[in-house]
């Protein structure tokens, strides 16, 4: 009997069955036969073994149209892939990586066949981002060979590759796995075996959230994913994605993820079950969240469920003046956005030096605009000119729109909406643009509820294309129409949502950011592979240890605790590293350290 896997660095791994020839098995083998080694494709029905090999033909066809691949090049690609109905034609292999569906009992029996047709020292390798790769390793008669390898949809494009050890895994193993990740041009990152890894970990309560979120009907599918697009830079909305990925492929990674956590935010919203139940389990369907043209097709169709492009039919009131509370960045770039939208400004401040600093802000930002060829300079002093500062609210008497951005502080916010009540002329709308608070306790400091509303903007205003728009139970219909026609003239995409703790975007961003850092306090991973696994993986701008750095940690904390009062849900408590980093005054770029140090300016 050949001595099983040493830990003994392995020869490079050059001959690879990838058994599961679907879109994942299908894509990784187009991966590595690009970089040169000989693959041997493997599926249970021959008609699948041929759509693989018609989805290489036509994937490296048009790499050659695009430049990217020789004929030749591509012609040696295509003859070092052959295909197979037949398991035993794997017995060469150096590697093998299963992508079969995600059932123990189906990758279980694959393994079981594999350990009596190759070598004691060929690698195992499950494509599993469900099951536990500790278990399907303890099955096999060589156990120390298994260790997972997760690539990211579609393959060839996606640089992350998670490379999962159980506590049975060789070292030289994932040292062999690890080194022909870097050959293939992907980015390997180390986890250990837990349901979801780090990306999916993630991105799967994230997108469970989500799909609760639609459920209770507290927003549509189109704003729900137009907030997480515009709001945080993702390349698809949370409803969107659950659609690509399958709605019952990431109804089983939940039910493992929540197998092993019990937490409440990764056991399947139902409307994931109602779905996959009935078939509709997305564009392989044909129909999940969305409806598309056809199965498989990404272009999304009309349905029932579709908005009227004509909107409410409400009719708002008339907004030629606005006038904006603050003084800070969020104050002035709003200001900026609404006088270059030709609105006349009042931007008022508790003292008139407060108001000019601010009014000055907004020059230096159109005069950068000006130096990147975005405005000219008449037009630039034509804008600031539409802008009044003022050191009193009473500056907002002849106002049709008053819109507050002071301190994210309720008790503030209530004493200026009470100025404000008295200082606005009726039928005045007024405006908070509170990203965490409850609007309607501003409201109610009020004798006029009907006519406030919450316009959350993002960060900085003039480039973020976004605005929350909250009704409150109180708000007028004529005033969320308003709203509604001031985004469109600013163009700002509007998304509508009620008045609850983190609305959209928030109230799904944070609790992610939040499980990334338990990941790290429970040592499950790193700052650097969480962020680069969110980033390479789920196609995020930013990881989310960067992002929380930006945001500042305190008021990352400060939401974080505001969801869990609200929602009472124990998933949603803050971790204890977050509050231990802002008890120890570690707030994040601001302060030169947050997760991560930073030069002092």
């Amino acid at each position: 009997m050949a001595a099983p896997l040493s830990d003994t660095p392995l020869s490079p791994l050059q001959t690879i069955a990838v058994i599961g020839l679907g879109t994942m098995g299908s894509g990784i083998a187009e991966v590595l036969a690009t970089a040169g080694r000989d693959v041997i494709g493997v599926d249970v029905s021959e008609a699948q073994t041929a759509r693989a090999v018609a989805a290489l033909e036509a994937s490296t066809e048009r790499s050659v149209r695009r430049g990217r691949l020789t004929e030749q090049r591509r012609a040696d690609v295509l003859a070092r892939v052959r295909v197979s109905t037949d398991l035993r034609t794997a017995a060469a292999a150096d590697l093998v990586i299963e992508v079969a569906p995600e059932s123990y009992e189906v990758k279980q029996q694959i393994f079981r066949e594999l350990d009596s047709i190759v070598r004691p020292g060929t690698i195992l390798a499950t494509g599993t981002n469900a099951l536990s790769v500790t278990r399907l390793a303890a099955d096999s008669a060589h156990p120390e060979r298994v260790l997972g390898l997760h690539f990211f949809n579609p393959a060839p494009a996606m640089k992350l590759v998670e490379v999962v050890s159980s506590v049975l895994t060789a070292p030289a193993a994932v040292a062999a796995v690890t080194d022909l990740a870097l050959d293939l041009g992907k980015e390997p990152v180390a986890v250990g075996d837990r349901p979801g890894f780090v990306a999916d970990g993630l991105l799967f309560g994230y997108l469970n959230q989500a799909a609760a979120m639609y459920e209770a009907r507290y927003a549509s599918r189109e704003d729900i994913d137009a907030a997480m697009r515009l709001g945080c830079g993702l390349p698809m909305g949370p409803l969107a994605l659950l659609d690509l990925i399958g709605v019952d492929t990431a109804r089983t990674v939940l039910e493992a993820m929540y197998a092993e956590s019990h937490d409440r935010l990764h056991a399947p919203a139902p409307i994931l079950g109602q779905l996959s139940e009935a078939g509709l389990t997305g564009r392989k369907a044909g129909r999940g969240f969305y409806t598309y043209e056809a199965p498989g097709s990404a272009t999304v169709v009309p349905d029932a469920l579709t908005p009227l492009s004509g909107g409410s039919g409400a009719a708002g009131r008339a907004v030629a003046s606005v006038g904006v509370a603050g003084s800070g960045t969020m104050a002035s770039g709003i200001a900026e956005v609404f006088a270059k939208a030709g609105y006349d400004v009042v931007l008022a401040a508790r003292s008139e030096e407060k108001a000019q600093t601010a009014k000055a802000r907004i020059g230096r930002s159109l005069a950068r605009s000006v130096d990147k060829g975005r405005l000219t300079a008449e037009a630039a002093a034509q804008i600031l000119d539409r802008i009044t500062p003022a050191g009193s609210y009473d500056a907002f008497a002849d106002v049709d729109l008053a819109l507050e951005a002071v301190a994210e502080d309720l008790e503030v916010k209530q004493q200026l909406f009470a100025t404000l009540d008295k200082v606005c002329k009726p039928g005045a709308v007024l405006a908070t643009t509170t990203s965490s608070l409850p609007v309607v306790a501003c409201a109610r400091a009020t004798s006029r509820p009907q006519d406030v509303i919450g316009m959350h903007f993002f960060n900085p205003a003039p480039a973020m294309k976004l605005v929350e728009v909250v009704r409150t139970v109180l708000t007028a219909d004529d005033v969320h129409a308003t709203v509604r026609e001031v985004c469109a003239r600013i163009k700002k995409h509007a998304v509508d949502c009620g008045d609850r703790a983190g609305f959209i975007v928030n109230a799904l961003l944070f609790p992610y950011l939040n499980n990334a850092i338990k990941m790290v306090q429970e040592h499950y991973a790193t700052l650097d592979d969480i962020d680069a696994a969110m980033k390479l993986g789920g196609g995020y701008p930013m990881g989310p240890f960067e992002l929380l750095d930006v945001v500042g940690l305190d008021v990352s904390l400060a939401i974080e605790k505001v969801l869990h009062r609200e929602f009472r849900d124990p998933g949603l408590a803050p971790a204890p590293l977050l509050e231990h980093l802002v008890a120890a005054g570690c707030l994040g770029r601001k302060t030169g350290r947050g997760f991560r140090e930073y030069a002092r300016r």
